[in-house]
């Protein structure tokens, strides 16, 4: 029995070799949705267009303090976009970028200590040796500090979950 016609739906059943085409074809791009969700970045702020904001991660490190980047001074880097305030500071995120890039992804280290999810703010950060963390706020930072060794071990420990978290969002 033919089935309704509908905007150009079938009005006959698919053959068994056409119900095999199609299953393969959804197994293909069900695979292929499936890879680019695991490859999903968990970098702060790379779903709106650049990491941690746009600020130069360099810029912590070569002046103390954060620093806008400029847009048209960019690299791409882990599957996303960072933003530099000048050439000089690319380069040198070019050389090393494990080196400058926040971690956790610029995501909370505060968060992340509690096992939880937060975006990380360009303006609340602290290098510890020789890394760069940042934090959500002003209270996320403060509380951080409070513990700063026992914080890192436990945000450490957690960053697995915390990072599956992130991709599972996204």
């Amino acid at each position: 029995m033919p089935y309704p016609h509908s905007q150009g739906f079938a009005t006959e059943p698919l053959s068994g070799r056409h119900r095999r085409s199609w299953a393969v074809g959804l197994l293909l791009v069900a695979a292929l949705l499936f890879g680019a969700a695991q490859a999903a970045p968990a970098i702060s702020g790379a779903a709106k267009g650049a990491a941690i904001g746009g600020y130069d991660p360099v810029a912590y490190f070569t002046t103390d303090k954060p620093a806008k980047g400029d847009p048209t001074i960019t690299h791409e880097w882990n599957g996303a976009t960072w933003q530099f305030a000048s050439e000089e500071h690319r380069a040198l995120f070019i050389a090393e970028p494990e080196k400058y890039a926040p971690q956790y992804g610029g995501y909370c280290a505060y968060a992340a200590s509690l096992n939880r999810v937060a975006e990380g703010d360009a303006k609340r950060w602290k290098i510890v040796d020789g890394k760069l963390y940042l934090n959500n706020n002003f209270i996320a930072h403060k509380l951080w500090q409070t513990d700063l060794s026992g914080n890192l071990e436990d945000s450490e420990r957690n960053w697995d979950g915390v990072r599956a978290k992130i991709e599972a969002k996204d």
